[in-house]
């Protein structure tokens, strides 16, 4: 490991306290408790919030803490030959990992996180798991989806005690359960809507509690996020058939009383996503909605000891994200702040997204002094980004949180990087450009995905800019160019997966505008060509860029779920055959023209709701 300081320790020389984290951390990194190297020295001060300072002389490091989370993060200074006199105000900093949407991260993977983690100064982790886990009686709840037995959460519970990491349970009691609402059978009993429980349904508590003792039993943290967020449907379905309509805000207030009296009875102290109590105060059910009040009766019935969670991976603006908090404490809760490292509908970690909305959310949580603060890091659609690459996004997030200027990493952060991840941060953020969702309306994965002659995406984002593929390619280019020295790198993001991407990505932008003009000019030796020569070329790129997606998530994640991107790559090399056999049909004169090709809108056409999901770019239909 380049620029990595090797660090010897003596008992006598460090707190007892420190013992088990450097023996944890020995396992990846040059910390050793004999040897020759730099002699570490630690001791615990006192100080507000988390405090870390690393001194280096002659011959040895001096580490001052006055928590493990600030032991551990001094330390991965001084891995990475950083001095620096450090200290957070969040006295929880942490993670939230989505393990529902196919991804579900294998314990050793799981494990790597954490040793990163806790050099970066973390002490928190969640993991999302809708039905990720396994419960007893229950065979379908997390069947086929790479649910985690009890044992393997408890290994992962130990394995962060001995980072000084908290390990949270974070799941779902009443909306996101579409997964196992869908295999019927006895959980027809407890629906109200595809997604959402059936609130007063003895059955209902009788599986929520079932959820919570396994978490109960599989970890010593004391706390619990139980979910309930976007339950737009709430009372809507089986609910409003059985019993009539009644108010959102009053099933929603009940069913929560119910769940926090399973927590008690557990002696769990339970947290939820906070975004249903300020949708159902307006019409529009807008969670950002700042003129809407909540209801006095609503907020008297809210259960004291349950924590709000504040999220929001959206907003630019630091007085937006303040003026939600301060929403927040006028109905009488302090609220737990859920920022985000960019990764759902995303290949890679998107910096440029996480810049623009993190740094405005904690510089107002610091104004405000908010105490608790966790980045999700999501996996809508299919979870197919690269999360390792998202390493980059944490140890960004964290220097943040520690006081690292914004706009200097280059001292800090790639340094830290170099040493925890063992990669080049300025590689990561460069790979970072692929995505170019806010700029053109163009995700790079849809647009691997886009049917190639239905061109769903791709003439959205042309209406948009007739330009946009050009000035793409450009940029993908200059990308390759960049990234390839890196090609064989993948201790941290995987260099030659992301490689793949982009040119596929450029194959498939040549092919459809190569298309559409040879079509529209009947430029039959150009069809011809793109039949014989770039469609192949195309259909091998799809290819390439499957197996080295199968590549990393095998390295990363357990198997199940890996089928739903498969299956996408396949359709896509199927649909890249019928184009040629389109093109030849017509070259050959069995058809008169390319019905799909002549279906184009106007440019004056534009989409009113973002290409964000793969079933409406695959086809035009909702057949997916």
């Amino acid at each position: 490991m380049a620029q990595v300081s090797r660090l010897v320790w003596r008992s006598t020389d460090v707190p007892e306290e420190l013992h088990t984290l450097l023996a944890t951390l020995e396992e990846e990194y040059p910390v050793s408790g004999f040897g020759r190297g730099l002699k570490l020295k630690a001791k615990r001060v006192k100080g507000d919030g988390t405090v870390s300072r690393v001194t280096r002389s002659p011959g040895e490091v001096l580490l001052e803490y006055n928590s493990i989370a600030g032991a551990a993060r001094g330390i991965g200074a001084a891995l990475a030959k950083i001095e620096c006199k450090e200290s957070t105000p969040f006295k929880t900093l942490g993670i939230m990992l989505d393990v529902s949407r196919n991804m579900v991260m294998t314990v050793d993977h799981l494990k790597m996180w954490f040793r990163r983690l806790a050099l970066s100064g973390y002490n928190m982790i969640m993991l999302y798991t809708e039905d990720t886990y396994e419960l007893p009686d229950e065979p379908f709840f997390g069947h086929l989806r790479g649910a985690y037995t009890l044992e393997e959460i408890r290994e992962l519970d130990e394995y962060a005690k001995r980072l000084g990491i908290e390990l949270v349970g974070c799941i779902q009691t009443l909306g996101h359960l579409e997964q196992i609402i869908k295999w019927g059978g006895a959980y027809d009993k407890v629906r109200d809507t595809a997604s959402v429980l059936l609130v007063d349904e003895p059955k209902t508590y009788a599986l929520i509690e079932k959820m919570i003792a396994f978490w109960s039993e599989a970890l010593g943290s004391r706390r619990i996020h139980i979910g309930m967020d976007e339950t737009h449907d709430l009372g809507r379905g089986r609910f409003l058939d059985k019993f009539g309509y009644e108010s959102g805000f009053e099933l929603f207030n009940r069913h929560l009383g119910k769940v926090n009296e399973l927590c008690k009875k557990a002696g769990l102290a339970p947290m939820i996503w906070s975004d249903m109590y300020f949708r159902l105060s307006n019409a529009d059910q807008n969670y950002y909605d700042l003129e809407h009040p909540i209801p006095d009766s609503v907020q008297k019935k809210i259960p004291q000891n349950v924590q709000l969670v504040y999220w929001d991976y959206y907003h630019e603006d630091a007085a937006m994200y303040e003026a939600m908090i301060k929403r927040h404490r006028d109905i009488g809760f302090e609220p737990v702040m859920g920022s985000g490292i960019w990764t759902w509908t995303r290949l890679w970690y998107d910096h440029a997204k996480t810049e623009k909305t993190a740094v405005p959310c904690i510089q107002a949580c610091r104004k405000q002094k908010v105490s608790e603060l966790f980045f999700t890091m999501w996996g809508d659609n299919g979870a197919y980004c690269n999360y390792d690459s998202s390493l980059a996004g944490i140890i960004y997030c964290a220097d943040l949180a520690y006081g690292v200027p914004a706009n200097d990493p280059d001292k800090f952060t790639s340094k830290r990087f170099a040493a925890v991840c063992q990669s080049s941060y300025e590689a990561h953020l460069v790979a970072s450009k692929i995505e170019a969702a806010d700029e053109y309306g163009c995700n790079p994965a849809l647009m691997i995905w886009d049917d190639p002659l239905l061109g769903v995406l791709f003439d959205d984002c042309r209406r948009r800019n007739p330009e946009f593929d050009l000035e793409l390619s450009d940029r993908y280019d200059e990308m390759l160019r960049k990234l390839l020295p890196y090609q064989e790198e993948c201790f941290a993001g995987d260099f030659e997966h992301i490689i793949n991407a982009l040119q596929l990505l450029l194959l498939k932008l040549e092919l459809r505008g190569a298309l559409e003009a040879a079509y529209d000019r009947d430029d039959r030796i150009a069809l011809r060509q793109i039949a014989v020569s770039l469609i192949p070329s195309v259909i091998a790129a799809v290819w390439e860029f499957d197996a080295s997606f199968r590549r990393q998530w095998m390295r990363t994640s357990k198997p199940f779920g890996l089928e739903v991107i498969q299956a996408r790559n396949a359709v896509q090399a199927a649909r890249l055959e019928e184009t040629a056999l389109r093109i030849r049909e017509y070259l050959d004169g069995t058809v008169a023209s390319i019905e799909e090709l002549d279906a184009r809108l106007s440019p004056a056409e534009k989409t009113t709701n973002a290409l964000y999901t793969y079933n409406r770019v695959a086809t035009g239909s909702t057949g997916l």
